[in-house]
This record gives structure tokens, sequence and C-alpha cells, in this order.
């Protein structure tokens, strides 16, 4: 009885000094070579300190709330609106911030440490925001995105469908032409947001992704309903829905591009989907990771500190170095996305296949290391880990990556 009754003292005092301290009501430390403001300009380190900031003051005390009730903060997203993080590559004209595609990936790996499951959203918003202002003509950019970019309102993405997930070009929602309006039937899968805008892909023609068109729908539009919000593993402070459209009637002005055009739309989208959704997992795993550090530190077992253990070391090392080599593709591939590169399909790609894997395994490896501390909701480790999992799924299935990126290599053997 004696020894349980210290050990339980023992415990207490852990728990009370450690866990409820969280790691991130703490200051944390991280070398040098395993920080994500290294080889960053001036301009981009303060940008990814705004955004640093506000994860930890807005979503960092909330996440766990948010996580557990699964609540959409849409309050805390209008003020990520408010700091330009609503459109943050769309054109300054109508609202955008204007910034390169790696300044959006610094800002998005930053906010993902605060809450992953809430900045996914974001991005997938940014997307849709993008295509309007890249694709649309200037009377959709000026009615759609100054409410878009500031967050006053919000967009989700809609591709896939019951039947058509990875295999995208055999989608069957319809748009048929009546006169100036499409009457839209089908249904679409897995939409991210209780959104006023919805980017849909519809088939307007031929079978194949030559009959697919881009049109945005409002929500108020009589015909569209939502299912029930799913539940799922992680991705919980966002809601997910099935969206059906009966007989939806739609403005043809609401086309965005030429019809025919929505296959080549969507994939434009999905190429910096991938590295924002990259860019996610980045930040989930620099969180678990300088969780891991601070728990290994404090943490003793048999008379000393758990960081001690040289296989715990090595495995903190290959963690480091998976996250900075997954750091490194990204912003490769968003580069290449911002040049224009005719290699940006697959080095998008390759970022997506590679970061969200390796970021997924830090994670995971930071709840073994956290030991059964890991395992409780009280401490969050397993959060970021259950947010990361879908990153592997959405996007593009890793498997698809890995089509795309052998396709590329084998096409001047005229295999494929």
């Amino acid at each position: 009885m004696r020894r349980f009754e210290n050990s339980r003292a023992k415990y207490l005092l852990y728990y009370n000094a450690y866990v409820r301290l969280r790691p991130e009501q703490q200051h944390r430390k991280i070398a040098l070579c395993a920080d994500p403001s290294s080889g960053l300009t001036p301009e981009q380190k303060e940008l990814q300190r705004v955004a640093q900031d506000f994860a930890k003051n807005e979503m960092v005390p909330n996440r766990k709330n948010w996580d557990e009730n699964e609540i959409f903060p849409i309050s805390t997203i209008q003020k990520a609106g408010s700091l330009g993080f609503g459109g943050m590559y769309c054109r300054e004209d109508i609202g955008g911030t204007g910034l390169s595609r790696v300044d959006s990936s610094i800002v998005a790996e930053a906010l993902a440490s605060g809450c992953t499951s809430t900045t996914a959203y974001i991005t997938i918003h940014n997307m849709c925001c993008w295509m309007i202002d890249k694709f649309g003509n200037q009377k959709q950019r000026e009615r759609w995105l100054p409410d878009l970019t500031s967050f006053r309102k919000r967009a989700s993405y809609c591709l896939t469908e019951p039947g058509s997930g990875s295999d995208a070009a055999s989608l069957i929602t319809t748009a048929k032409s009546d006169g100036d309006h499409y009457i839209i039937n089908g249904s679409k899968m897995f939409i991210s947001g209780e959104s006023h805008c919805y980017v849909v892909m519809v088939r307007t023609g031929q079978s194949g992704s030559k009959g697919i068109s881009c049109v945005v729908i409002e929500n108020e539009t009589p015909g569209i309903n939502l299912g029930k919000n799913e539940k799922k593993l992680g991705w919980k402070t966002q809601p997910t829905h099935a969206i059906m459209f009966e007989d939806c009637r739609v403005p043809k002005k609401n086309l965005i591009g030429q019809e025919g055009q929505g296959f080549n739309i969507a994939m434009h989208g999905l190429n910096g989907g991938r590295v924002s959704i990259a860019s996610c997992s980045l930040g989930a795993a620099q969180a678990t990771l300088e969780m891991s550090l601070e728990h290994l530190a404090v943490r003793k077992q048999f008379g000393r500190p758990l960081a001690s253990n040289q296989y715990l070391q090595f495995r903190l090392a290959e963690m480091a170095t998976d996250l900075v080599a997954s750091r490194l593709m990204v912003r490769n591939a968003a580069r290449a996305l911002d040049a224009g590169s005719p290699d940006l399909v697959s080095l998008c790609s390759m970022a997506k296949l590679f970061a969200t894997e390796k970021c997924f395994k830090i994670c995971n490896d930071a709840i073994q290391m956290h030991g059964g501390y890991g395992y409780l909701n009280e401490y969050g480790v397993h959060q970021f880990m259950r947010d990361a999992r879908v990153h592997t799924i959405l996007e593009g299935t890793n498997e698809i990556m890995r089509m795309l990126i052998s396709r590329d290599l084998l096409k001047e053997y005229c295999i494929l």
C-alpha cells in the first residue's frame, strides 16, 4: 500500500507540474537545424511570426475544446481573414493578399502547428478563392472575392462523388442547359465546411474529362441539401457533409471559364492544394516534435531523463531529418507553382506524397515517445496524429501521387 501511495504521489506531482502545464503553455526550444524559419527572408520571417502568434493566441487555447465538441470555429476563421489569410495567393485588386505560394505555405505550416484541422479548411477555402480569381471573369471576381477573401463568407470545393473519388473524370453530377440557366442534379461527398459558395465540378457534355465544367453554386440556391455531419477520426473542427443537388437552377453566368474546362481547372486547383495540405502536415509534425523534445527532457525514468536514452535520441534525429526533408520538398514544389514550372505536377505530387507520409509518422512516433500520456485527451498529441492521417488520402490519394510521378518518369519511353 505504501509503495502504491508513493507511486501515486509521484504521478500526481508529474501530472500537475507537466501534463496540466502542457507544452503549448511553455516556451519551447528548437534547434536551428529543425527551425521552420531557417532559410527565410526577413519578410518571410515576419509573416511567419504573425501566423505563429495567431496560432498561439487564437488556436492553441481552443483546439482541444473544438476537437472534443466538434466546433467549427467560424469567429476564429474570420479573425484569420482580418490578417489576410482568406485569399493569400489571390490578387490584391479584389481583396487578396497577393502572397507567393512559398509565402502561403509558410503561413499554412505556422497556423497548422496551432490547429491542423482548422488550418486545413482555411487552405481549402483559399484554393477555391484562387480558382475564381485565376479562371473567373472580372464580374465574377468582383461578385464573390471581396467577401470570400475577407472570410465574411466561406467557400468549399466539390469534386468527389459517391461513385468517383480518385477517378474524378467519371463524375456524373449533371448540369443540363435550360435557357440562361443550368439544371443541376447529383451529389458530392466529403465536402469540408458549411459554406456560402460551392465550387462544383459538373458534367455539361460528353463522358470523360472534356465534358466537365466548373460552376459556383451559392448555398441559398433552392434544391441544395446537406447530409449529416460525418463522424470522423480527425478533422473534427470542420464539418464534413455530403451535398445533394436536386433540380438546382444555377445561372450560366456562374460558369467559371468555358464549358469543358472544369477538369483542367480542378486539377490546377489540386496542384496547389497538395502543397497546402503538405504544409499543414509540416505544422502538425513540427508541433509534435517540439512536444516530444519537451517531454523527453522533463520526464524521468530509471533516475534520468528519457532524453538520455540513445534509442530515443536516434528516433528524434530521424523525426527531425524527415521533417526538414519534407519542408524542403514542399517549399521546392511551392517555388515550382510560383514559377509555373513544367514539372510542377510531379513536384507537387512528390511533396504531397513524401511530406504527408513522413509527417504522419512523426506524429505517430510522438505518441509512442509520450507513452501513456500520448494516449490521453488531456495532453493532445494524438489530435495532431488524427488530423494528419487524412492528408495521405485527400487532394488525391498518395497512391494517385505515385501514379502521377511514375507516369511523368516514363512518358519519354512511350510506355504509358
